[in-house]
């Protein structure tokens, strides 16, 4: 049988340390990893993405086509991240082309979800938050803290 294919894309910083945790798991599928910094261990599979944020609109830009491009390259069927910016574009991208989409808010995030986390809620088929009082009927679940 073959190995679905996962996306998995996380911002510098502990964004990627938490997804990274994740990756004994994620390592059972053919998976290829997405960041705006590369760290040990994250294997041939990985892709460098511009760095940006909301007050960076042109580097927003070119980091949407990145992302555009690898969803049309790697072709996933499941998109995971945990923030920020390539996390967000990827699980919009990858709703769009039909993947299965996982968002997990960053545990950072304690009072509030981070701005990314809202708005990848609106694409991701499984929405996680870290902390039980974030957690909503229409937002994101709390299923433990998983990073």
């Amino acid at each position: 049988m073959k190995k679905k294919k996962l996306l998995a894309v996380a911002s510098q910083g502990g964004h990627l340390i938490q997804l990274l945790r994740l990756k004994p798991v994620l390592d059972r599928f053919d998976t290829s990893y997405v960041s705006n910094q590369y760290r040990e261990g994250m294997g041939k599979d990985f892709s460098l993405v511009t760095d940006a944020n909301g007050d960076e609109k042109f580097k927003l830009i070119i980091l949407f086509l990145q992302m555009s491009w690898l969803m049309i390259t790697k072709r996933p069927d499941v998109v995971i991240s945990s923030g920020a910016a390539p996390g967000f574009f990827a699980v919009m991208l990858g709703k769009l082309i039909g993947a299965k989409t996982i968002w997990i808010d960053s545990i950072a995030n304690a009072e509030e979800l981070s701005l990314s986390g809202k708005k990848a809620g609106a694409f991701a088929d499984l929405w996680l938050t870290q902390w039980p009082n974030l957690a909503s009927p229409t937002g994101p679940k709390y299923q433990g803290r998983v990073l």
